[in-house]
Formats: C-alpha cells, sequence, structure tokens
C-alpha cells in the first residue's frame, strides 16, 4: 500500500495542525453555532457561509496573519478548533499575537493544548517568528490556563485594549519568546 502524505504539517499524538481553506466552511461554521454559548461572551467565530468565506479569506491572503485549523486525527481529521496568528510583523520585531477556540465538542480534553504547543513550535521553527503574544479577558480563566500550560508568562494589564461585545474589555498580556520555548 503507498504511503499517504499527511494533510496536516504538524502533528502531535491526537491532533494535526492545517492552514485553513475555503472549503471548511459549512464544517467550521456548524461547529461554531454549537459552541454559542461556550464562546460567549470572549470570541464570535464567524457562523454563516458568508462570514466564514470573508474571516478565511482574510487569514488565507494577508501575509500579516495566519490561520490554523485544529483537527482531531481519530475523528477523521473533524475540526476541533482553530488558532490564529494575528498582526505578525517582521524585521526587528519578529512577532504575532495569538488568537484561539476550542469547539464544544472538543472542549477540556487537551487537544488545544497540544494544538497551541504544535503552532508555537511552527511559529518559532519555520516561521522564523521570536515572540507571541495572546491577550486574554482576566475573567477568561480557560484561555489563561492554557496560555501558562503551554509555558506563556504574564507580562502586563491593558486596561480598555479590545472592541468585544459592545464594550472596550481588559486584557492580561501573556507573552512566550523562543528563549522561553527552548530553555523551558
Amino acid at each position: 500500500m503507498p504511503h499517504l502524505a499527511s494533510r496536516y504539517f504538524a502533528e502531535g499524538p491526537r491532533v494535526g495542525i492545517r492552514h485553513f481553506t475555503y472549503e471548511d466552511g459549512a464544517e467550521f461554521t456548524a461547529r461554531a453555532r454549537e459552541s454559542k454559548s461556550l464562546h460567549h461572551p470572549w470570541l464570535f467565530p464567524p457562523e454563516s457561509p458568508a462570514a466564514y468565506a470573508a474571516y478565511a479569506g482574510r487569514l488565507i491572503e494577508d501575509p500579516s496573519k495566519a490561520g490554523f485549523l485544529v483537527c482531531v486525527k481519530d475523528d477523521g481529521g473533524g475540526i476541533a478548533g482553530f488558532i490564529n496568528i494575528n498582526n505578525i510583523v517582521e524585521g526587528a520585531f519578529q512577532s504575532g499575537a495569538l488568537g484561539y477556540g476550542a469547539f464544544a465538542h472538543a472542549a477540556g480534553r487537551g487537544l488545544m493544548r497540544e494544538a497551541l504547543d504544535l503552532v508555537v513550535g511552527h511559529a518559532f521553527g519555520p516561521m522564523r517568528l521570536h515572540r507571541l503574544e495572546i491577550n486574554v479577558q482576566p475573567a477568561n480563566t480557560a484561555s489563561i490556563a492554557l496560555a501558562r500550560s503551554c509555558g506563556f508568562r504574564l507580562e502586563g494589564f491593558s486596561p480598555r485594549m479590545l472592541f468585544i461585545d459592545g464594550a472596550w474589555r481588559d486584557h492580561e498580556r501573556w507573552a512566550i519568546t523562543a528563549e522561553m520555548r527552548t530553555s523551558g
């Protein structure tokens, strides 16, 4: 039997990471609708085909963004969540800002921990970034626990940082550098 190349650019024991495609819209939006109560009030992934096409288009076409789908290997590659690197700046900064979300059917299973570790490795490896930052609302304890478990350190607090769900929200700033990852 011939060997089939993996559809993932990074794999762990349970998840594979791959880039967004326009063809993922139906599954992604169905998972987003199923996960509305899990995500509110923290994030609002696209729930309609048009919103997904615009969202995916930015991640696919804008060089200052990179979007990754977290897929469960023993579920036929079903989408479990997403991790995006936004605001990628090259040159002397070599940095990006992470955003992520699990879908309800996959939440609490450690899949995002495995996936975030893979994406951080990809960012500090092939993408040649030096620093990643995660901005988290202080009450989002699950997101803070994920950042901490992947080696991110709390660097500060930014009042009224991002406009989310109709208001300017405070955020904690968590970050990791390539050196922190190799020494940890």
